[in-house]
């Protein structure tokens, strides 16, 4: 068990910091808490994490910075569209402001009496991402998390 690399349909679990390198910000951590537990492969984690990551071994840290090609992408103007502003009833809207939908979250951009500018582009897409990362435990995933593409047990999903 030592010597396994983390690979393809295995289950690693990692601490991490995530930083923008330009400000040094954290954006997220995973300090203070449960390690992040994900399947290798199978779409759960940013493109550029996954392959930056492949061969690292328990108690391995690796830092490394993704272009926003291999992190959340470039921000793209098909994400922002105009929704009647009758759809969300009642509730107070600002500009900046974030709410989730069916789609996922998005950022109220504007709004006026008729409609609401929303943006589902990720908060950080467009930008490049610096993230330390160390393997605290590997394991080879079992057939029923390979046939649902995900993680069980702790850490993970129950299903």
């Amino acid at each position: 068990m030592a010597d396994e690399k983390l690979e393809k349909n295995m289950i690693a679990s990692v601490h991490y910091t995530g930083t923008l390198p330009e400000s040094g910000e954290v954006f997220d951590s995973s300090e203070g808490r449960d390690p992040l537990v994900f399947l290798v492969g199978h779409q759960q984690m940013i493109p550029g994490f996954e392959t930056e990551m492949l061969g690292a071994t328990v108690g391995e840290r690796r830092e490394f910075t993704l272009a926003p090609e291999d992190a959340y992408g470039m921000p793209s103007d098909e994400n922002v569209i105009k929704v009647p502003r009758d759809e969300f009833g009642d509730i107070e809207l600002v500009a900046g402001m974030t709410l989730m939908s069916d789609s996922g979250p998005f950022t109220v951009q504007e709004v006026s009496d008729k409609e609401v500018t929303a943006d589902f582009n990720h908060k950080l897409s467009g930008e490049s991402l610096t993230f330390s990362v160390e393997v605290v435990e590997l394991r080879s995933a079992n057939e029923a998390e390979l046939a649902h593409g995900h993680v069980h047990g702790p850490g993970g999903a129950h299903d």
